[in-house]
């Protein structure tokens, strides 16, 4: 290409834009390398779009998020410095593409995202605005840049000129001293590149023990966004035990469905479940529940009505496997609640707990062997819940064979318990005003933790313990411990997103530890 001022001009340009995009990369790479425990499982985990099944199917798979994540690092990196120091501009350029198109497809500015920002303009984003600048850098002729490419081409033709001379005159001798000066153009980004890398490293903390204490770079998966800090699954201590009810495996920590149902028990606080309901949107429950199966959680209990058969039918058809254990509202001889939940993909199903409270205070045990006895004729496991520990004896007296129990345990060591004197497991069902069972359930749900240990210490039925942290009020360390070190099989716990990892972490450690537990594991 012959030298004019006009090329040059156009040289310049597309140099700068170069190194630009090229450091741009290259800094997300390497905020991702200095960032300890990153992970693109987060940003995988918003992806509702296109192969949304595929990209949280990787997130569930340790081993090939791991791969993703090192491909991610070190494609940032070397695509940003090929860019940077116009190495393979071509092919660096075509795989920057590449790797944005995935960027892009996994939260595109359309859909609904946390990770939405100010550089999202419906269809277009600063992931395509970047890619379309790498598709220029990928059709313009090298010819249209300094750097090591053409440095190399430079460097080929004056050692042509040098073995094939066509005379030794001043021609040849002003050849060189023009290959000089195209060096020093080439390699101008290397002065930059130093500069640029010992600013870096200060920013993530490599340079100043000081700032590596008090602030690093968090990235997040996308080539161009920048997040706070947020639990990831690399933090993870291990996949959370299992057990099994007859066939039914199950994980030792399963997750409550009253907050994605926008059920809460917060007191007096009435504005808790409104906020609750607006949380958990259909988007966010199917992203938290792929958190579950990620971190090895494969069933979790939600009530049985048609919000939950939506949303849970959304996710199985997005590739997720975990199971729906549902929790029924048998009306008497209306069966009609159970029937839907055998319809609708339920590995099992039990007789909520507040209704078997009701029917063993008013001694109509049929109408909680009827519906155990359906739940079992459809091959499900089948189960009955209970706040009050007579439920589960009442069962065991009557002769209803079911497959596990549902029982709340914790203790009472937390300052809104109520005092021993006025517990009354039955005080909502007593008297005109009944049935309202918050009115004695929403600072207690476990009258006493010794009669129910003690009852299941000779009882070899599965047990699953719930409301084992008091709706909040005991830490999970304590509560969860506390469960499965005096009987438990299973703890059901409610739980956001983002409590997820720790309470998983927990049960983990808590069934890897000397737990001084009596009763035998059944399940």
């Amino acid at each position: 290409m012959k030298p004019t001022t006009r090329n040059s001009v156009l040289i310049t340009f597309f140099t700068a834009l170069r190194v630009l995009v090229g450091w741009h990369f290259l800094f997300e790479g390497i905020s991702k390398l200095a960032t300890p425990h990153w992970t693109s499982a987060s940003y995988l985990m918003e992806s509702k779009w296109l192969f949304s099944g595929f990209f949280h199917w990787l997130i569930a798979n340790p081993g090939l998020l791991k791969i993703v994540d090192f491909m991610n690092i070190w494609g940032l990196i070397f695509i940003g410095l090929a860019l940077f120091l116009g190495i393979f501009i071509r092919i660096s350029s075509l795989s920057g593409v590449a790797l944005l198109s995935l960027y892009y497809i996994a939260n595109p500015p359309f859909v609904i995202s946390s990770l939405a920002s100010s550089s999202h303009y419906y269809f277009i984003n600063t992931n395509v605005i970047e890619a379309a600048v790498l598709v220029l850098f990928a059709i313009v002729s090298k010819d249209y840049f300094w750097g090591f490419d053409r440095l190399f081409v430079d460097w080929m033709e004056r050692r042509k000129e040098k073995k094939f001379p066509d005379n030794i005159n001043h021609e040849v001798s002003e050849s060189m001293q023009r290959g000089r000066r195209n060096m020093i153009k080439n390699l101008v980004a290397l002065p930059i590149l130093g500069g640029a890398f010992f600013g870096m490293a200060k920013q993530v903390g490599w340079l100043s023990f000081e700032e590596k204490n008090l602030s690093k770079t968090d990235a997040n998966s996308g080539a161009t966004s920048l997040v706070g800090k947020r639990k990831d699954l690399s933090e993870l201590k291990g996949k959370v035990p299992m057990g099994k009810i007859k066939n039914v495996e199950m994980s030792r920590l399963i997750p409550g469905g009253n907050l994605v149902s926008g059920f809460a028990h917060s007191r007096d606080l009435i504005y808790v479940s409104a906020l609750i309901k607006n949380y958990f949107t259909d988007e966010k429950v199917i992203e938290t529940l792929w958190l579950y199966e990620a971190c090895g959680i494969n069933t979790t209990v939600m009530r049985c009505d048609e919000q939950t058969i939506r949303i849970l039918k959304k996710f199985w058809s997005r590739g997720g496997k975990i199971q729906w254990l549902a929790q029924t509202y048998p009306k008497e001889n209306d069966l009609s609640n159970v029937q839907l939940a055998i319809d609708n993909g339920a590995i099992g199903a039990f007789v909520m707990g507040n209704i078997a409270d009701k029917y063993v205070f008013n001694n109509q045990m049929d109408f909680i062997k009827n519906p155990v006895d359906l739940i079992k004729s459809h091959g499900l496991i089948a189960g009955v819940g209970g706040h009050s520990i007579k439920v589960p004896m009442a069962c065991v007296e009557h002769g209803i064979e079911v497959d596990f129990f549902m029982k709340t345990f914790h203790h009472d060591k937390y300052w809104s318990a109520q005092p021993k004197e006025n517990r009354d497991e039955f005080f909502s069902l007593k008297g005109d005003n009944n049935l309202d069972h918050n009115q004695s359930h929403d600072n207690l749900w476990c009258a006493s933790a010794t009669d129910t240990a003690d009852f299941f210490k000779k009882c070899d039925i599965p047990w699953i313990a719930y409301k084992v942290l008091a709706a909040g009020a005991i830490q999970p360390e304590d509560g969860i411990k506390f469960a499965f070190e005096n009987g438990a099989d299973f703890t059901c716990v409610g739980m956001f997103d983002f409590q997820v990892i720790d309470n998983a972490n927990i049960v983990y450690s808590t069934l890897n530890s000397d737990l001084k537990r009596e009763r035998k594991w059944f399940g």
